[in-house]
């Protein structure tokens, strides 16, 4: 025994080779080659993985971020996948020490145990000496790591805790890496600058904290592997926005859940809102933290974005900028971008520091809030500078900053901002500055609240004598407030003076909005190309971000064109890019930027992309049911509810289909409520429920009847196409096949008149359902549908308009062969639950074939003689194979060469 640890014939011997005098300085050296254990659910992500375009032909890797962004967890992820490849792998747990002759010992053992090559390095500790500042036993290293036959990798994680000697060695072998020889560093920061070089040359990637974050799609996934059904989609999005894809808390929150625990407990208490003075784990990380630092970000969490010039105004210190660095790089409590001074405080720690914060002085809060205020201003940050204006007590201070920015808010597409304001707005300030009055009108007609807007506007409108220009702006907001209101003819009537063009002198910005105007009404009078040539004529610029937000709603309106055609292949091209600019630049629940998901998540349900456009629609639905206009809470609610019934969870499905009537009922938007009865009555029509079918139409017959007086042709025809279609699928129902195909055609020609599309196709394919089981031939028309869903790519159409259809179809696509061939959508797929596999060896240069395959003999306990009789070959070849395996893997018997040949990934399937 030596220093209480005990070392066996082959650690005496590397103690001796590499000059070691203490078995627990070895003990150590081996400790940090040892690679981390794979976490149990780790999520492979494809955009991580190393067969990812972006790390190929790269000689370095350098991973940098915050503690908790799974930094270590990637590089285990990349060292199975390398090993996967056949390279060797040599794993270096980086520590403080400033020897650089250590450094060098622990490149060699790393080798000599990662790469299964004892004899590693024996020349080099011979005859190699290294002094500090000199890098001879590097180039040493180097040379024989070129001299060996294996592809290697050299994994160096923790990085950041070198000393200044050893991180000047690292970087000269990153520099110098012959071209066997791969290099992965991890590390909370400091590396990115050294191989600066190297990254413009090509030959390095650097990966930061932004990358490491889980995105949504990914969230999602995990979330699925994890909790199955435990945590529906809106939840999974909710956790994922609060979390803002940190691993970290992913990890912690879904432990919580796995345990038995409440997702909605464990997300309040990991934000320290749980009471008391316990703060869930946002309290335990600040309690790791120094007094001083802890005061220094309880003071600038009264700002929503930091800055170290801000940092310090607040504060009052000097050093401010040092110690937001440091806090960034060392704590996870930030989200920063690479190459940006800008960040900002995590959700999740932002809350609980605010908690805090009004435990302070009011005295000290106001004058944060002043000085806030003062710094925003003199650079340009009127809407924050606004805020704490307002916290401060400056009111009069407040509104004129309102309204400098207020407008220009809503102009690009902030409308929930200027709604809060209105809250805080005397009615008296809103009437006395035009621009303010302006901005709230347009917030307000872009939301539930429309009968406010046009109140607002309604005496200039009014005024003749009014400037021609404002007048025109009110006309736009209030014929929006009727579009919002779902009154097409109204919207039309309202507009209608402009309708030929907008008063001259317009700025780009009102003329994107006029076209975009007049396409809507386009798509409402049934003419959606035509809405498309519209917008093909306003004038292309980079005109800045007020107009851009209008170049949005013009590409709105054109995947919405395309989509009431069932082109929805067009519609998601124009549709995808438009959503990716909006969540990026609005946030993903910005009203614009829900209602451009519900189209897109139409497109995709269409193709049969089924858990994407779950995706696209999570924690999403109940901004929709509030700002969102009439077309994208139906399609909304509606694709959420198809998803669910193809998912086989029925009653999902019709409780949404509730959700959708008793929104269409709150809002006054009784087209809403028409579509949420016709959505029940065609999923009751699939089980042929006749009675419930009745009763629905009965309702939809009287909603129809109470409103058809007051209101015009447009309306009523919005109104009629789905009021056919349900007495069709009731007739269906109670399989009076005769009535039903004589309804269908009756509601034919209605739909070809909108141009709807995706509606045309199921009602032809319907009709011809009606007709085969009337006895008559329905196949040529079943025919001419197949050939168009297959043109459109509409995988869901049959399948959702009715189960025996489905079937139908299935049968004549494999009776008429390629020429009618058509994919027909199934439902989702559960999870294929994971089976545990036989111990299988991964290829690798480590080992040779014949011993990979006594390796699985061997962890499968079969003796010499069994081996010998699996692999046909003598006892005494198994034992020279064993022989070697042992000397290898550093093992004394046979269970341990299983074990090290498991902890260094050579054998998987045990688990």
């Amino acid at each position: 025994m030596k220093g209480g640890i005990r070392c066996d014939s082959l650690g005496l011997q590397l103690m001796t080779l590499l000059n070691i005098d203490s078995a627990t300085t070895y003990s150590e050296l081996v400790l940090k080659t040892m690679p981390p254990r794979a976490p149990r659910h780790q999520l492979v992500r494809s955009r991580l993985s190393l067969a990812d375009e972006q790390f190929r032909e790269r000689s370095v890797i350098v991973v940098q971020a915050p503690p908790g962004f799974g930094k270590t967890s990637l590089l285990g992820q990349w060292r199975r996948e390398y090993l996967a490849r056949g390279a060797a792998v040599a794993w270096v747990t980086a520590d403080a020490g400033d020897d650089l002759q250590r450094f060098l010992h622990c490149l060699v053992m790393a080798v000599r145990s990662g790469c299964v090559r004892p004899a590693f390095g024996r020349l080099l500790l011979e005859t190699q000496g290294t002094k500090p500042g000199e890098f001879e036993g590097i180039t040493a290293w180097l040379a024989e790591v070129a001299q060996t036959s294996l592809d290697m990798v050299l994994v160096v994680d923790e990085a950041e805790r070198l000393a200044p000697g050893n991180f000047a060695a690292l970087s000269y072998l990153m520099h110098n890496t012959p071209p066997n020889l791969h290099v992965v560093v991890g590390a909370r920061g400091g590396v990115d600058a050294t191989i600066a070089d190297l990254v413009d040359y090509g030959q390095a990637l650097s990966l930061g904290a932004d990358d490491l974050r889980f995105r949504l799609d990914e969230t999602m996934a995990l979330v699925r592997e994890r909790c199955g059904e435990k945590i529906d989609a809106d939840s999974a999005a909710r956790l994922h926005e609060q979390t803002e894809g940190w691993p970290l808390g992913l990890q912690i929150m879904l432990a919580a859940v796995e345990k038995g625990g409440d997702l909605h407990v464990a997300m309040t208490s990991m934000a320290g809102k749980n009471g008391g003075n316990g703060e869930g784990f946002v309290g335990g990380l600040l309690a790791n933290l120094a007094a001083k630092d802890v005061d220094f970000l309880v003071r600038i969490s009264c700002v929503d974005l930091v800055h170290p010039d801000l940092c310090r105004a607040l504060t009052g210190l000097e050093t401010a900028r040092d110690i937001l660095v440091r806090l960034v790089r060392e704590t996870p409590v930030f989200v920063v971008s690479d190459g940006s001074e800008w960040g900002r405080l995590h959700n999740l720690v932002r809350d609980a520091l605010r908690g805090r914060l009004v435990n302070l002085p009011a005295d000290e809060r106001l004058e944060l809030h002043r000085r806030a205020m003062h710094w925003l201003a003199e650079h340009g940050m009127i809407h924050e500078a606004a805020r704490h204006a307002h916290e401060a007590g400056q009111h009069e201070i407040a509104y004129d900053l309102a309204e400098q920015c207020l407008y220009e808010a809503v102009t690009q597409g902030h409308q929930e901002s200027v709604l809060r304001w209105l809250d805080l707005l005397p009615e008296a300030q809103l009437l006395e500055r035009p621009r303010l009055r302006l901005a709230a009108a347009w917030a307000l007609a872009l939301s539930e609240r429309h009968a406010e807007a046009e109140s607002l506007v309604r005496d200039i409108l009014e005024d003749q004598d009014a400037d021609p220009s404002l007048r025109y702006e009110c006309a736009l907001i209030a014929s929006g407030a009727a579009y919002y209101a779902d009154q097409p003819d109204r919207c039309l009537a309202l507009f209608q003076p402009w309708m030929g063009a907008p008063p001259p002198g317009q700025d780009p910005r009102l003329l994107q909005m006029h076209a975009n105007r007049q396409a809507a009404m386009a798509i409402l009078a049934g003419d959606p190309a035509r809405a498309r040539r519209y917008l093909q004529t306003v004038p292309h610029g980079d005109f800045g971000k007020r107009y851009s937000y209008g170049v949005r709603w013009g590409s709105f309106i054109t995947g919405l064109s395309y989509l009431w055609e069932g082109q929805g292949v067009l519609g998601e091209e124009m549709l995808q890019p438009a959503l990716g600019s909006a969540d990026a630049e609005l946030g993903r629940r910005a009203p614009f930027s829900c209602m451009t998901a519900a189209l897109l998540a139409a497109a995709v349900y269409e193709r049969d992309r089924i858990d994407e456009a779950a995706e696209l629609l999570a924690n999403r639905l109940d901004v929709l049911e509030r700002v969102g206009i009439p077309e994208t809470v139906l399609l909304g609610y509606r694709t959420a509810a198809r998803i669910a019934a193809a998912k086989g969870v029925e009653h999902r499905a019709l409780d949404l289909l509730e959700v959708l009537y008793a929104v269409g009922v709150a809002r006054n938007l009784p087209r809403l409520c028409v579509a949420s009865l016709g959505e029940q009555i065609r999923m009751h029509a699939g089980r042929f429920r006749s009675e419930t079918c009745r009763a629905l139409v009965q309702r939809i017959d009287d909603i129809v009847a109470g409103h058809d007086v007051s209101e015009g042709p447009i309306w009523r025809a919005s109104l009629e196409v789905p009021r056919r279609l349900a007495h069709a699928n009731t007739l269906i129902a109670a399989q009076d096949w005769s009535a039903a195909a004589e309804a269908l055609a009756n509601a034919l020609p209605l739909v070809e008149s909108a141009k709807l599309g995706r509606s045309r196709i199921e009602i032809m394919a319907l009709r011809a359902l009606a007709l085969e089981r009337a006895g008559r031939n329905g196949k040529p028309l079943l025919l001419e549908a197949m050939n168009l869903a297959l043109t459109f790519s509409l995988s869901r159409t049959f399948v959702d308009a009715h189960p025996a259809l489905a079937d139908w179809v299935r049968r004549t696509a494999e009776e008429d062969g390629a020429g009618h061939r058509i994919q027909i959508a199934r439902t989702a797929r559960p999870l294929p639950e994971r089976a545990a596999g036989a111990p299988r060896a991964v290829p690798s240069m480590v080992l040779t074939p014949k011993e990979r395959e006594v390796l699985e003999h061997l962890a499968r306990n079969l003796s010499n003689k069994e081996i010998a009789q699996a692999m046909e070959v003598g006892e005494e070849t198994v034992k020279w194979h064993l022989k070697n395996l042992f000397g290898k893997l550093d093992a004394g018997t046979r269970k341990h060469v299983v074990r090290r040949a498991q902890l260094l990934g050579l054998l998987v399937g045990l688990e």
